[in-house]
């Protein structure tokens, strides 16, 4: 009895299998197709009356196989702080307001444009933004397909792009805008679709970098304004991690003594792995210490041991990623619960990292 099932779900697969190759495809054969013909009266039968505006006739249309793509114009993302488009713009345009921190709103546009160069490994061809305009060299924005590890990579196009920054009398508001001047391609052909989805995805990129390099200004002026910071984030690798402004050394230098105040006992300091192992104990709380003023701190975790891994994120902020004593990684509602508590404990004693 027991041997059925596993032939019943065999014979069912192979049944499958062998109906999907009953179909032929129809719908992809070379012929044209055809409208039914209308309907043949009798000859003994008089034909009905039928308007000539009416008629239509029978018409045919060619089965074309070859690959289309259509897909909408490229949209200009407008994903760096301050950043903007004009609705209903038919060229490559963004326009940026001068943020907080920034100085000079051009230089720091064309240091987000060197920045995007450097990262395809191309040159700048035609330097001349004192008047406004920088073409680069040859570089490749359309990636080939990943294949096997022996084969050669192939290169589908390869563009040049000529920016153009224009700034308003104010100098508060910039436009920055691409322009294609070069393409070669022994595939793909240029077309106007093509050219327009170039241009923007060029410009998409700058956006990209400068929303980068605008969080890095805004981490060195936290730095600077010593603003209190432990944010709740991501680590490297993903897990949720509590996030500061010192920098990675400095943390491992003050994190023992920081803990030691809010009730952790420090076990080890392990610098090759930038670990720190603890222990938590809850305080017990007596009547006068709320009296005086006194009352320690309480966390909302459980007793016991915890490592915390101290790494570095994208932005060179440094990350604090939290694991229990079997090494399990505390998820983002655990982590949520311990940053509200340190950052009350830093308020109200005063304390820093």
């Amino acid at each position: 009895m027991q041997y059925w099932v596993p032939k019943a779900l065999t014979l069912g697969v192979v049944l499958g299998l062998s109906g999907c190759s009953v179909f032929t495809n129809d719908a992809h054969q070379k012929k044209n197709y055809r409208v039914h013909e209308a309907v043949q009266v009798p000859a003994d039968l008089e034909q009905p009356y039928q308007d000539q505006e009416f008629k239509m006739r029978v018409a045919t249309y060619d089965n074309d196989q070859e690959a289309k793509s259509y897909r909408p114009p490229q949209q200009v993302l407008t994903l760096a702080k301050g950043s903007w488009a004009e609705d209903k713009e038919d060229v490559a345009r963004i326009y940026f307001d001068k943020n907080d921190g920034i100085e000079h709103l051009d230089e720091f546009i064309w240091r987000s444009v060197e920045s995007v160069i450097s990262s395809h490994e191309a040159s700048i061809s035609d330097d001349s933004r004192s008047q406004g305009k920088l073409t680069t060299g040859w570089y490749s924005l359309i990636k080939a397909e990943e294949g096997w590890f022996w084969e050669t990579e192939k290169e589908v196009s390869r563009q040049r792009f000529e920016f153009v920054l224009s700034q308003k009398e104010h100098q508060r508001t910039a436009s920055l805008q691409a322009k294609l001047v070069g393409y070669e391609s022994d595939e793909v052909p240029l077309n106007d679709l093509l050219q327009q989805q170039l241009e923007v995805r060029a410009i998409n990129e700058v956006v990209a970098e400068f929303d980068y390099q605008y969080r890095l200004l805004q981490v060195e002026l936290r730095k600077q304004q010593g603003v209190l910071s432990l944010d709740l984030g991501f680590d490297l690798d993903g897990n949720a991690a509590l996030i500061t402004l010192a920098d990675r050394s400095t943390v491992m230098e003050r994190l023992s003594n920081f803990l030691e105040r809010v009730n952790f006992t420090v076990i080890r300091i392990d610098e090759d792995s930038s670990e720190v192992l603890v222990r938590y104990e809850a305080p017990e709380n007596s009547v006068w210490d709320s009296i005086w003023g006194e009352e320690a701190p309480t966390l909302a975790i459980p007793d016991g041991d915890y490592t915390i891994k101290v790494g570095t994120t994208d932005d060179e902020q440094t990350s604090l990623t939290w694991f229990d004593a079997e090494r399990n990684v505390l998820d983002a509602t655990m982590m949520k619960t311990l940053q509200q508590g340190l950052v009350e404990a830093l308020r109200n004693r005063g304390l820093s990292i």
